[in-house]
């Protein structure tokens, strides 16, 4: 888990920066646009005196700003509205960072908040407004100018900022919601699960421990010398133990317990099913073929429950034969199988049904195959479970 904690943030990191890269790209290339925009338009108008190649160099340094940092974005509008007014200065005015003072008013606006928001806003118009009204264009001029070239700009780049926070105000409560949802699923996914417990624990665990406390008290009652009631009542002692113990698990992963104490039963545990089955009185054997090797735990205790099904199916509907569960190991797969002779009062009505049901569930986990019927000689019935390796 850790590792893949691990992984997610050098993902994200790794996403960040690259963000972060393409920003950059990108603002450098809006710059050098702006300094592509304004230097041609300086050049046509010619660049034959000491004043016209100041306009120049100004103006493209100012454009180049543009690629600098978002906290900047108040001295770069002063420096933009600073150009115009220095031209004006020396008597060379003319429309000369007019791309720089658009994306100026937009950075001003996206950007920045407060008093450096209102101050560059007036700076970039006072500069525009003095520069148009008095050289010879007049007030009406320059108040065109001021609302095209610096207030439109900055109220499209507040526009942006506040669509911007609205979309990640939106976000954060889609955020919130799904996390509210997941939480009110688990909840109630744990609130069903306990119930679940409870009833298990109070009905079920109940009557097993009554089964195992009457066939111990039958079985001390027993006169002495009734050697086969006395193993059968063993027997029924023993399952009830084993079905306590594995209720006690599932009550324990229904409460949330996984921890090691609460280990499911696997594939080492078989022995001690096929020990319950004899004892009962049925003949139960198990065979084992092919190179042996290590499967998931999770697949172990699936494979202990069918067999588990297999064999509690051959003690109701099989006969005294006994059962023959069979354990082959393919290099890439692994088939349970169980076989057993039909009894004769056996009924095949729900129980089998619900057992085989059991059975293609808990395989269809591991995409194992399942396949059950009797055999072609009538008799046989064979139940094969196969999970791919």
């Amino acid at each position: 888990m850790r590792e893949d904690a691990g992984q997610r943030m050098g993902q994200d990191l790794k996403a960040m920066l690259t963000t972060r890269l393409s920003l950059k790209r990108q603002s450098w290339l809006v710059a050098a646009v702006c300094m592509v925009a304004d230097g041609t338009s300086v050049l046509l108008r010619g660049c034959d005196t000491w004043q016209n190649w100041l306009t120049l160099a100004m103006t493209l340094a100012v454009d180049a700003a543009l690629a600098g940092p978002a906290r900047l974005s108040g001295v770069v509008a002063f420096a933009h509205a600073a150009v115009p007014i220095t031209m004006l200065l020396h008597g060379q005015w003319s429309p000369a960072n007019d791309a720089g003072i658009l994306i100026a008013g937009y950075r001003a606006g996206a950007w920045l908040h407060g008093i450096p928001a209102i101050a560059s806003l007036f700076a970039l118009s006072g500069s525009l407004l003095v520069c148009n009204a008095f050289v010879d264009r007049g007030l009406e001029w320059g108040i065109v100018a001021m609302v095209k070239a610096a207030i439109l700009p900055y109220l499209v780049g507040r526009y942006t900022t506040a669509r911007r926070a609205y979309l990640a105000e939106m976000e954060r409560r889609t955020e919130i919601e799904r996390r509210d949802a997941q939480e009110a699923v688990a909840k109630a996914i744990t609130a069903e699960r306990s119930s679940i417990a409870r009833d298990l624990h109070d009905v079920i665990v109940h009557h097993v421990s009554a089964i195992n406390l009457h066939a111990g008290a039958a079985r001390l009652g027993l006169p002495a010398g009734n050697v086969k009631l006395e193993g059968s009542l063993r027997s029924v002692e023993t399952a009830s133990r084993a079905a306590m113990v594995d209720l006690r698990h599932l009550l324990d992963l229904l409460h949330g317990d996984n921890s090691e104490g609460a280990r499911q039963p696997g594939l080492d545990n078989l022995d001690e099913l096929f020990e319950g089955v004899q004892a009962a009185g049925m003949p139960a054997r198990l065979a084992v073929s092919g190179t042996q090797r290590d499967v998931p735990e999770s697949l172990g205790i699936t494979v202990y429950r069918i067999v588990q099904e297999m064999l509690t199916n051959a003690l109701r509907h099989g006969d005294s034969d006994g059962v023959l569960i069979s354990l082959e190991y393919e290099p890439d797969a692994l088939i349970v199988t169980s076989a057993n002779k039909v009894g004769q009062d056996s009924q095949s009505g729900g129980s089998i049904r619900r057992g085989l049901v059991g059975i293609r569930n808990r395989a269809g986990m591991f995409t194992g195959r399942t396949q059950a019927g009797l055999d072609p000689d009538g008799e046989t019935w064979r139940t094969s479970v196969r999970f791919p390796l």
